[in-house]
């Protein structure tokens, strides 16, 4: 059983299935893409929240020198995009890292990786669907026609919001009024979720709330795809280059607003403060891998493929290092860290004009993203289903618009429910590890089958330099880096020493006796100052003391111990994922000093992995649960009906 679960295709077999069609449907996809058309759909996939969103978070964390993040991001994403571009040439057909990791790995790895990119395409466009119903009812409520009467189009929260954000607001909102904080000064998104679920109509106990914009883009843009591969690019070019203009159009104004003054300091909190955003960042760049889902409707896959890879990556880049330090160049850093930054720069220097401009592309840039992605997932089940994996249904291609039929329509369903009532932070951590996990594989891949003879190599190959003259010294210099400059952090880790508690997490987990000793403590502070506030509110006065006050009072305060620290097990299963990428760097140290491997998919695999551990604990759980549902589903129809079962060795 254990040889059937790792059975591997041949990239010949692969080459000839392709070749000959696989006919079960009696139809094949159109070739209708070229290099500009790749390159578009990786600009549509790269360009979304990231610019429009969270680069404003980032840079009020890092200031100027977030650029080396963005670079920093754009260099890991690169290495794994070469590992994409090496496979692609080799097997240039629809799969993705589901087809590379049948040719390297074997069945069960294949599919692992394929149910993992349901991740990645299904749940990562139920986080744009929310961000794009962000953007669009932002829209709607700056709307001003005078002459019509029009003063903003507002629906009502209970219609704009997901229902797990509108409870837990609800929840949230409730201990903070408990502990003293007025509705008033609750901070926007907060009393926002609050106002949704109390305002919200009700069946009996349950209240309803759900995204209704997020549900009406996803129909809009499945009935697209659904429409064919050729719609899909004009839509997507069309709205590349209306993105791309708007942008252009920032930075042509933008610069002339500019004050260097803004960019000193250039790194005000230093690498610990660029590198905060990693994970958000990050997440603005996944799409790039979506082009390798198209390889059976390029033109020319193997010389295409990895130049439409490459040159959106680049490109990207280059954009978001323009826009971020125009953007800390024009305000201060500090005033960055909000949801619409583009919009609210060109605000402060009263442009209104372009920041009504800016909330139109926003909407259009959301969208191109969402494009993308929901065409990936159904080639990637094609794929599958092709394979046997899936029943043969997913693998149906329309007789007129030549698409994925009903896999696309699938997708749509997958997409739309969820995101009538799933929370955008929960869904975002899952999509970034299963992409990092499907990077990883793909970096593993290239370093397996680098050494094997009987592998047809494709036009595009990543340049030789050997790792064990590089990884190692730069593992222990690693190390040494953590001994010296962050001594501190790195003892702490290591001795998992007990943390103090934020004052939002203590005075949300008290309970009614024990939020009454806080308040009780606080006045008695405050009477020493001869401050008398019968109202007190807890988090407030927690927040506004300096680190050493903050550490005093809560060592002693008479609440549990346990509500004030993390320690113990509680403490330690966070740092369970980076002791596992410690673990795996020794394994990987090893192979490239016996097995010569090559550096840049080993320096792919190390930055995803890292950036995968970063995470935490919570999502690598969601993700081991989502590994064993797939697992019962692959048992229970895949392993039976594989088109390898019937082949005899």
């Amino acid at each position: 059983m254990l040889q059937k679960l790792f059975r591997k295709k041949s990239i010949s077999k692969i080459l000839a299935d392709a070749e000959k069609g696989y006919g079960e449907h009696g139809a094949s996809l159109h070739k209708t893409l070229g290099v500009r058309d790749l390159t578009a759909f990786g600009i549509a996939a790269i360009i979304g929240a990231g610019i429009f969103s969270t680069i404003g978070k980032a840079s009020a964390d890092g200031g100027p020198a977030v650029i080396f993040l963005f670079i920093f991001t754009a260099v890991a994403c690169s290495f794994a995009a070469f590992a994409y571009a090496e496979f692609a040439s080799m097997v240039p057909v629809s799969g993705s890292a589901y087809t590379y990791s049948y040719v390297a790995f074997g069945e069960i790895v294949a599919w692992i990786i394929g149910w993992s990119l349901i991740m990645e395409y299904a749940i990562g466009n139920i986080t744009v669907a929310i961000s794009w119903s962000d953007y669009f009812t932002s829209l709607l409520s700056s709307i001003r026609i005078p002459w019509l009467h029009i003063n903003g189009i507002n629906l009502p929260d209970w219609m704009t919001m997901d229902y797990l954000t509108a409870y837990n607001g609800h929840k949230h909102a409730e201990a903070l009024v408990n502990a003293g904080k007025s509705f008033v000064n609750l901070d926007d998104a907060t009393r926002i979720a609050n106002n949704a679920w109390v305002t919200a109509p009700k069946i009996g106990n349950f209240h309803l709330v759900a995204d209704l914009p997020a549900l009406g883009i996803i129909i809009f843009i499945t009935w697209l795809v659904y429409r064919g591969m050729k719609e899909s690019r004009n839509a997507s070019n069309a709205m590349v280059i209306v993105k791309l203009a708007v942008i252009l159009l920032v930075l042509s104004v933008g610069i002339f607003y500019v004050d260097t003054a803004n960019w000193n300091p250039f790194a005000p909190n230093g690498v610990s403060g660029v590198l905060k955003g990693v994970s958000a960042v990050f997440f603005a760049y996944i799409g790039f891998d979506a082009i390798s889902t198209t390889a059976e409707e390029c033109k020319n896959p193997q010389r295409d493929l990895p130049r439409g890879m490459m040159w959106a990556i680049i490109i990207c880049t280059i954009l978001y290092v323009a826009i971020a330090l125009v953007l800390t160049g024009i305000v201060n850093y500090k005033l960055l860290a909000v949801g619409d930054p583009l919009a609210f720069v060109f605000d402060q220097i009263n442009l209104k004009l372009m920041s009504g401009i800016i909330a139109v592309s926003a909407v259009f840039a959301m969208a191109s993203v969402l494009l993308v992605f929901q065409m990936g997932q159904p080639r990637i089940w094609m794929s599958m289903s092709r394979d046997g994996l899936l029943p043969k249904s997913f693998s149906k291609i329309h007789p007129k618009y030549k698409t994925p039929s009903f896999a696309t329509i699938v997708v749509g369903f997958v997409v739309a429910v969820p995101s009538l009532f799933m929370n955008l932070t929960i869904v975002t951590d899952l999509c970034s590890i299963g992409t990092l996990f499907a990077f990883v594989l793909v970096c593993a891949g290239v370093l397996v089958l680098q050494n094997r003879p009987d592998v047809q190599r494709g036009k595009f190959k990543i340049p030789y330099v050997n790792a064990k003259y590089i990884v190692p010294v730069a593992f222990v210099a690693a190390i040494i880096f953590g001994f010296t400059k962050f001594k501190v952090e790195t003892t702490h880790f290591l001795f998992n020493t007990a943390t103090i508690n934020d004052p939002v997490r203590i005075i949300t987990s008290l309970n009614d006796t024990e939020l009454n000793t806080i308040k009780k403590e606080i006045q008695t502070e405050q009477a020493k100052l001869n401050i008398i506030d019968k109202n007190t509110d807890a988090e407030a006065y927690l927040n506004q003391l300096d680190a050493q006050q903050y550490q005093q009072f809560i060592d002693n305060s008479a609440i549990d111990q346990e509500k004030k620290y993390e320690s113990g097990w509680a403490l330690f299963k966070h740092k369970i994922p980076m002791w596992i990428f410690l673990g795996i760097c020794l394994v990987i140290i090893y192979f490239c000093i016996t097995k010569n491997l090559s550096l840049i998919p080993v320096l792919g695999l190390i930055s995803c992995l890292y950036m995968m551990c970063e995470l935490g604990i919570s999502n690598w759980i969601g993700f081991g649960i989502w590994l064993i549902i797939g697992l019962v589903v692959y048992f229970a129809y895949g392993y039976k009906h594989s088109k390898l079962n019937a082949v005899r060795p």
